[in-house]
């Protein structure tokens, strides 16, 4: 067996949204139904003549693809891609509407929001967790004592306040935890923003401090956006 990295040679190319299958599917002979290509699965096929590894999965809460080819053929299946796509209003999106998006879903950022200190439960990911199954950690996991800190997402009260990240948070007037990742949710109308804090009950106040001034925000019930997932599995 051999392993070779060929993350160098290789780029991606996100397809999202709620027509991402009117504008994949004429281009492949493969199926690329709900049924044919179901969530979490990968298809090795070709788009146009560019051949690619279509991963059906979306960092940003709606339904498409991660579509990997090699770094040569990068520009011919941004091309094939935009072309197809001109009929149905496709765009180019960059970093900070996949943050937004992504903020609203839920979905964490490694690095970001939780790193190698955090473990799975404070970090609101131990749904991933198989406390049943042996791995590497599961004995510290199960003889961790409960969280004394959680990965909370607030939604700021006033739809035109706006935080960056970083930023301490208040809980009853004491510094209490920071900001990891924020950005305008505009499916929601508000700002989201994700932040270690003490456990607390949803629709408990507190303030952010963002540039001296403290702004009021709402712990809220994730996910808040599509919470059935309706918009991805279909």
């Amino acid at each position: 067996m051999h392993i070779r990295d060929i993350t160098s040679g290789t780029c991606c190319i996100g397809v999202w949204g709620p027509l991402a299958r009117d504008l994949v599917q004429p281009l492949t002979r493969d199926d690329f139904s709900h049924e044919g290509f179901g969530y979490f699965r990968a298809k090795e096929t070709y788009l146009g003549h560019v051949p690619v590894t279509a991963m059906r999965l979306s960092y940003v809460g709606e339904l498409g693809w991660e579509l990997y080819t090699t770094a040569d053929l990068g520009l011919r299946l941004w091309d094939t891609l935009w072309e197809a796509g001109r009929k149905h209003g496709v765009i180019a999106a960059g970093r900070s509407a996949f943050n937004s998006l992504r903020l609203e879903k839920g979905y964490r950022a490694w690095g970001t929001d939780m790193t190698d200190e955090h473990d799975p439960f404070e970090a609101g990911v131990g749904f991933a967790v198989r406390m049943d199954k042996e791995f590497v950690g599961r004995e510290a996991l199960d003889a961790a004592a409960p969280p004394t800190r959680r990965l909370t997402p607030l939604l700021l009260d006033d739809p035109a306040a706006n935080v960056l990240g970083k930023e301490p948070v208040y809980v009853d007037g004491v510094p209490s935890g920071y900001v990891t990742s924020a950005s305008y949710g505009y499916t929601l109308g508000r700002c989201v923003a994700y932040a270690w804090l003490p456990p607390l009950a949803t629709g408990t106040g507190v303030h952010i401090e963002y540039f001296g001034e403290k702004v009021p925000a709402t712990v809220a019930e994730e996910p808040l956006f599509d919470p059935k997932m309706t918009r991805i599995r279909r």
